[in-house]
C-alpha cells in the first residue's frame, strides 16, 4: 500500500487511533466517517479520519 492512500481513523468518544485504512483521494475529497467497534469504549462508535 502506498503511504499516500493510508489514513487513520480516530474514535470520536475516547480519541484513540484504532484503525488504519485506505481510500481513493481522487474520488473522495471529504473526510471519511465510519461506525466501527472501539476496543477501549467496548461499543460501536463513530470513527473519523485524522489529518
Amino acid at each position: 500500500m502506498s503511504q499516500d492512500n493510508l489514513i487513520n481513523l480516530e474514535c470520536t468518544v475516547c480519541h484513540n487511533l484504532n484503525y488504519q485504512t485506505k481510500k481513493n483521494k481522487k474520488n473522495t475529497q471529504k473526510r471519511l466517517e465510519l461506525k466501527k467497534f472501539c476496543k477501549f469504549c467496548k461499543k460501536q462508535t463513530l470513527h473519523k479520519e485524522t489529518k
